[in-house]
This record gives C-alpha cells, structure tokens and sequence, in this order.
C-alpha cells in the first residue's frame, strides 16, 4: 500500500526530517504499515524485522511455556545481527526507517520467560554487544488489546492466530511501562485506535504533518477521527 502515500500533497522541502525513524509498538498495532509508507514518502531505507525466520514462533503461541527460551534467544541473536548493519549504516548517516527498537528485546523477554530461563538470557545478552546508533525519533503506536487483536485477526497471518488476548495484554501494558520512562531520543505517541494507516491517505497526513515539528521532547498525538 506503501504506493498510495508517495505523492501526498505534503510540502516537506523546508523542513527538517529526522534521519533515523524508529516505529514501535505491541503485535497488530500497524508498526510495520507505517514504516513502510514513512520510508516510500521519504525515499529513506527501510530495516523491517523478519519474526517469520524465527522457526520457533508458531510453536511459541501456540504453547509459549515450552519453546520461550528458544524463541526469546533466536530473537536477541537476530537483533544483534540488526545492529551490526544499523552501525554500518551509521558510518554513512543514511537516512532509514525501522519497524522496531533494539530495547524491545528485552521487553519481550521479561514477558515471555520465567526466572530461571531470563537468567540464562541475561546471560547470552551480556556476552554481546548491543550498541546501536540512537534514533533521531521514536514513534510509539498504542491502541487497546480488543483493537490489536480484531487487527492480528484481520491480517491473517497463520502463526499469529493463536495468540491469546491474555499475552496481547500482558504485551501491550510492558509497552506502556517501558515508554512512560523511556527518554533516550524525541519521542511520539500516537493513539492509533482510530487510524487506518494502511489505506487512508488523510490519516497519514495528517500523521505525517505532526511528525515533521518534532524536534524534541515527547509528544502525543491524539487525533480526532477522519472519516
């Protein structure tokens, strides 16, 4: 869909566009959708996570007890490799939009394993170097478990269907602790309850208009439905 958001009647030549976008969010929240419509409006590179390699993904919502560590391991492994080319993209300041934050690994992990399993985790995730380049800004994407769930439904993709309204919600109130205190880099919180970002142009717009002031600080953006 990204195609139907290159040529919005949006003058971006006199402002200044953060470099280095990162889109956050719980499963369902539209992270991805709006990242790739930001990268094609932009023409910036887009770095999208890849939770279809994890081949321990559909056994974990199915059962999340008997393959957590494994999953939650593939992960941290996955995203180390993530932030070697984030760093050598930083060499070369390229401008690029991410579907994720490294720091979401351990949000995950503290959800998804028990004591003894995050011990171990710990562990492997101190042995490595994980150091990525700071984003210019984060755009943090909430919305209530019911709308991500009828979202994750919707979308149909086959490994996803299994989750549980109990996880989702689990998931969605770790997101909402981590990014009340988060204030590494200028942060955005939208209330994309109500935003088709996938199909409505105005809304993007709309978005997009708000996202270019941003120089600083944290920010909300919560926006009166357009139909």
């Amino acid at each position: 869909m990204a195609e139907l958001f290159e040529k919005l009647p949006l003058d971006l030549s006199s402002v200044d566009i953060p470099r280095y976008i990162a889109v956050e969010g719980p499963i369902g929240v539209g992270k991805t959708t709006l990242s790739r419509n930001l990268a094609s409006l932009f023409n910036y590179d887009l770095l999208l996570e890849q939770p279809q390699e994890n081949p321990f993904l559909e056994r974990f919502y199915q059962n999340p007890k008997s393959v957590a560590l494994q999953t939650q391991l593939f992960f941290l492994f996955q995203r180390a490799g993530q932030i070697q080319q984030l760093r050598q993209d930083d060499l070369f300041r390229q401008a690029r939009v991410a579907d994720f934050m490294i720091e979401k690994d351990q949000l995950f992990a503290q959800v998804t394993l028990d004591d003894d399993e995050l011990a171990i985790y710990q562990q492997v995730y101190e042995k490595l170097t994980l150091d990525a380049p700071r984003p210019d800004l984060v755009i943090y994407l909430q919305a209530p478990q019911d709308v991500l769930q009828a979202r994750v439904k919707q979308r149909g993709v086959g490994y996803e269907q299994s989750i549980s309204d109990e996880y989702l919600q689990v998931l969605n109130e770790a997101y909402t602790e981590f990014f009340h205190y988060y204030d590494a880099a200028p942060l955005l919180i939208v209330n994309a309850q109500d935003l088709n970002l996938a199909d409505n142009r105005e809304h993007f717009k709309q978005l997009v208009e708000y996202i270019v002031t941003i120089k600083s600080g944290r920010h909300y953006y919560n926006p009166t439905p357009v139909l």
